[in-house]
């Protein structure tokens, strides 16, 4: 196999750990990844860094070092297109020859709503997070509106828990701060049961914590737009002086100058190997990827590190003449932390789990966090 060229589009989740599974099953082939910057960002986080618990130096790691442990090419670059079934990856700064592809550049959230700008996005990443803390900082009072929304063409193409975080985490940073008696806090969602992939149980916990902490909620209602002090709905329009709300997901704009299959959604089509059909050795994994599943099946880290597993295992079978057979297990896992506690939902297609929330999740969910990371420092 040596002299092979693979290259790993994306510097996420699911392209480290495809990175890692690479080169743990083959040392010599050579290994190209890239993504604008030699970063990564540790996305689950975020909810800590308007409290303080967390700033930005603890999230973004510079993978400098575990590339050169990976014996990794980094080209710093945006991706283009693609061409040549694949073997041909276009960026900014030139094109990128391969033998063998992963697609792993994440998705992109859908910005068409009217007026969206005037609401914070959490996930977009750390400056976002800075914008919440800051805006947070400033207020003396007022309404606090958190929300989010889907793809309809695409159910699993959506990123629903860490809002709630954001949400229940806002409320006990205010209640630490003496201050919650003056804020109104309004959760919106146009889907009248959010938080029902996570199973029917921590459904009902989550809008259970709600009413227990005194958080209104407008629900059902499909969403018509913001304006600067305003979420509108066709339910009718409420007022807020700070909004984050986290749009469904859609595939990356390159994928327009490509031949990927595209799904209803606009994510790359992947069968249960994570292969993309039509092409020769070209893989999908994590949030770029539309993959044959249950509508819970989620847009979370876990999830792409088993998509990105198998789809290096499978990539690697084929460069040498097998048939790729790896799957995926299908599996939510999740802590929704609330800055001082933790509820701990599972589910797979066989159990769905859900624990009261308590201290001790929370703290898991800080000890994951460090045990994830050292592999990247």
């Amino acid at each position: 196999m040596s002299g092979q060229a693979i290259t790993v589009i994306g510097s996420g989740f699911a392209a480290l750990t495809a990175v890692r599974e690479l080169r743990k099953r083959d040392k010599v082939s050579r290994i190209t990844v890239i993504s604008p910057k030699p970063e990564f960002i540790y996305l689950p986080s975020l909810i800590w860094i308007p409290s303080g618990i967390r700033k930005a130096e603890d999230l973004r790691i510079p993978l400098e070092k575990f590339f050169a442990r990976m014996q990794v090419e980094h080209v710093a670059a945006e991706v283009t297109g693609l061409k040549n079934g694949g073997r041909t990856v276009e960026t900014s700064v030139g094109d990128v020859n391969n033998d063998a592809l992963i697609i792993a550049s994440g998705g992109r959230f859908i910005k068409k709503l009217p007026g969206i700008e005037h609401a914070i996005t959490p996930c977009e990443g750390i400056a976002a997070a800075e914008r919440i803390r800051d805006r947070l900082r400033e207020m003396d009072g007022g309404t606090i509106a958190i929300g989010f929304g889907g793809n309809p063409k695409e159910p699993s193409a959506m990123r629903g828990g860490p809002m709630f975080e954001f949400l229940f985490g806002t409320d006990t940073l205010l209640r630490k701060q003496k201050r919650r008696d003056q804020f109104k806090l309004i959760f919106f969602s146009p889907a009248p049961e959010p938080g029902k992939r996570l199973g029917p149980g921590a459904m009902k916990g989550l809008l259970s914590t709600m009413q227990k902490r005194g958080i209104e909620t407008r629900l059902g209602h499909k969403m018509k737009g913001f304006e600067s002090n305003k979420v509108i709905t066709e339910g009718g329009e409420f007022e807020a002086d700070l909004i984050l709300f986290m749009p469904g997901m859609t595939g990356n704009q390159w994928f327009d100058n490509s031949e990927l299959p595209r799904s209803e959604g606009g994510l790359v089509k992947a069968d249960q190997h994570c292969r993309v059909p039509g092409f020769e050795m070209t893989y999908v994994a994590g949030d770029s990827g539309s993959f044959p599943g249950p509508d819970w099946m989620p847009k979370q880290a876990h999830m792409a590190d088993l998509q990105a597993s198998a789809a290096a295992t499978n990539l690697l079978d084929e460069l040498a003449g097998k048939e790729p057979r790896a799957g995926f297990k299908v599996e939510l896992m999740c802590i929704v932390d609330s800055m001082n506690s933790g509820m701990l939902v599972a589910r797979t297609p066989k159990r769905n789990i859900r624990l009261p929330a308590n201290p001790l999740a929370h703290w898991t969910k800080r000890l994951f966090e460090w045990w994830y990371l050292r592999q990247y420092r």
